[in-house]
């Protein structure tokens, strides 16, 4: 693949961008390696982010106003008030912190009048910055985007903190300058973190006022939010897979993080785990009630595609403003305990030098940061679903779970949950600790816990697990990666909240479905939100994928996996048969018979004893895949 800075290299006109999308989905799926077994485990494990990383970040705080003096007094509020040993480590510099690019050279060169340790000793750097924070305990981050010119420059409506200077001086991106600025970043000004916007793809088209006043030079846009039709996947991954090469070069010893920041465009669900330690799954989040459910929802139903080494990531946290600051307590603990459960970075986004201790003591819970930071890092799954009321489950490396109840809306609830959501058994006690008031309950089968608007209730739960001999799928989504998830044609999202608290208000005909991801692998559902189901017969506990599909399973000292196969229900394609086979370390260990839509399921089972990667193969021949799902129905790793 030609990477994008290749000068020679010719860009595609955007129309043309839906082409390549179809011819590269279309390349996938006939290319005969795609279902082969790999042997290993292809997510991203580069970079350090075993847990998802925990830190604060300037821009909702601050936006493009930053200056040395506000960062630093936030980063010493964190060790002072015992955040950072609660695991807030990274102090990440976004927009604004660039004066322009030095002419000839290329050297970027950081706004003295923000950042006077900058202008020490020579050329301009950030060195003394990062030695500080470092000296603290602290880790570093800074800001860059994938094209020549940054999300600011595109849409700040006052120029007082962009860079400044000719055209070219201006163009302080990543766009040619790959190798030279992570080097910079990294070997020379010492940071740990990267985030790599995109809006240098995206908003710089001929047709932008912008680039027709000449303020900026035009650059073909390859990235659009709105449809991921005219997004031209190929070469945004090109861009990633060179930023990738220069960080290994940059930091030989591994230490650092790459953020992706593509808001859920150009189906970066499907393979933004492969190209970084965190991905956006959405549009910026703001202070507001609405716009907290739109990003809550983009990361939801993606809990195959995020496991340790990569995140996904529904945009910082907003506590501290409007419908999450001190007056909306029980708004910022909702804030708070879904993206613990979410496995979201914890990036606090509040002016940490004046945020009120309330607040602090909300995302210094620390009961609440170690389900977040659970070392199975298994992103909590849907267990019940409804427009009004949620309750998600996370199955811990301890054995225990946490659950959630979350009422969405504006009346109090009398939510009922029952032991068989949380893959317990029925007939013995079960135990809740509530982690904002540590009250202990117990109780059996089933119990109502009552929930009032916009409250979360979280608890940690003990109990004796239904499956006595080991674990469902569908319970380790930590370690369950769907390498080939068989979807062909990306598709927007039908099911997530569509705010008005976006950055355009209520101008325009409004926010319709964008963020891809409808149809691929998910957690005991179809890909398209249906109840697993095989010829009749229904499971509470599988995972569901679109035939042509391959699933990466890390395996821990099981000795057997086991699942009944088959089409799914609610499949459109009735003629097409599919059939499912197991590998482990690349072997093949199992295969079923050709299954129809109506067959009823087959069990298929392999001994994996000293098997590390096990691998879960559905090939199928049909034309048009969305048509055809089918079920993994109890899949499960067992001790014997």
């Amino acid at each position: 693949m030609t990477l994008m800075h290749d000068k020679t290299a010719p860009r595609l006109r955007p129309g043309a961008a839906l082409v390549a999308l179809w011819l590269a989905a279309a390349a996938v799926q006939a290319a005969p390696d795609a279902l082969a077994p790999g042997g290993r485990w292809s997510a991203y494990t580069a970079g350090r982010a075993a847990t998802p990383p925990m830190g604060w970040s300037s821009w909702n705080a601050f936006g493009t106003d930053i200056d040395e003096a506000k960062i630093l007094g936030s980063a010493q509020r964190i060790v002072d008030s015992g955040l950072a040993a609660s695991g807030y480590r990274y102090i990440n510099i976004d927009d604004g912190w660039a004066l322009r690019r030095q002419q000839p050279d290329g050297r970027l060169v950081i706004r003295p009048d923000r950042f006077p340790s900058s202008t020490g000793g020579g050329a301009s750097s950030f060195r003394p910055f990062t030695d500080k924070l470092h000296a603290m305990g602290l880790k570093a981050g800074i800001y860059s985007d994938l094209g020549r010119n940054t999300c600011s420059q595109a849409y700040s409506g006052d120029d007082t903190d962009l860079p400044k200077g000719s055209v070219l001086e201006r163009e302080v991106g990543l766009y040619g300058h790959v190798d030279q600025d992570i080097a910079l970043f990294f070997s020379d000004w010492g940071f740990d973190f990267i985030k790599v916007d995109g809006c240098g793809l995206r908003a710089y088209g001929a047709d932008s006022p912008k680039v027709r006043s000449g303020q900026y030079r035009a650059l073909a846009p390859v990235l659009d939010l709105q449809s991921v039709s005219r997004s031209n996947i190929p070469a945004v991954q090109a861009e990633f897979t060179e930023i990738n090469r220069a960080l290994q070069r940059s930091n030989p010893d591994g230490d650092y993080l790459l953020s992706l920041c593509v808001w859920g465009a150009a189906d970066v669900r499907a393979w933004g785990k492969n190209y970084g330690n965190i991905s956006r799954t959405s549009d910026d989040i703001t202070p507001a009630w609405a716009r907290m459910l739109t990003n809550f929802d983009s990361a939801l139903r993606r809990e195959l595609y995020a496991h340790p080494g990569s995140w996904n990531d529904p945009d910082m946290l907003y506590i501290g403003k409007g419908d999450f600051d001190a007056g909306h307590l029980v708004e910022a603990r909702s804030h708070f305990a879904l993206w613990a459960m979410l496995n979201a970075p914890l990036m606090i986004g509040a002016d940490l030098r004046t945020m009120a201790q309330p607040l602090m003591d909300i995302v210094g819970n620390d009961d609440i940061i170690a389900l977040n930071q659970d070392p199975a890092g298994n992103q909590a799954t849907l267990a019940y679903d409804a427009d009004d009321l949620q309750i998600l489950v996370k199955q811990l490396a301890s054995g225990q779970k946490a659950v959630v109840i979350f009422n969405r809306g504006l009346t109090p609830m009398e939510a009922d949950l029952t032991a068989e959501q949380l893959k317990l058994r029925k007939d013995a006690p079960v135990t809740l600790t509530d982690l904002w008031s540590k009250e202990k309950t117990s109780f059996t089968n089933e119990t109502k816990v009552r929930v009032a608007p916009r409250e979360t209730r979280i608890f940690r739960v003990e109990g004796t697990r239904a499956l006595a001999q080991g674990l469902y799928l569908s319970e380790l989504p930590g370690s369950v990666n769907p390498a080939v998830d068989g979807v062909v044609r990306p598709q927007a999202d039908p099911s997530i909240f569509r705010s008005s608290a976006g950055w355009s208000g209520t101008k325009g005909a409004g926010e319709r479905p964008m963020y891809a991801g409808w149809g691929g692998a998910r957690a005991d559902s179809t890909p398209y939100g249906q109840t697993l189901r095989i010829a009749g017969k229904t499971y509470g506990a599988g995972i569901g994928v679109l035939a042509n599909s391959r699933l990466e399973v890390r395996n821990q000292g099981y000795r057997r996996v086991s699942a009944e196969v088959g089409v799914d229900d609610s499949a459109q394609d009735r003629a097409h048969g599919v059939t499912f086979m197991i590998y482990g370390d690349g072997k093949l260990l199992a295969t079923s018979k050709p299954q129809r839509w109506g067959q009823a399921a087959q069990t298929l089972s392999a001994d994996v004893t000293g098997v590390k990667l096990i691998e879960l193969v559905a090939r199928g021949a049909a034309a048009v895949n969305e048509q055809l799902p089918v079920s993994w129905g109890e899949a499960a790793l067992l001790s014997r």
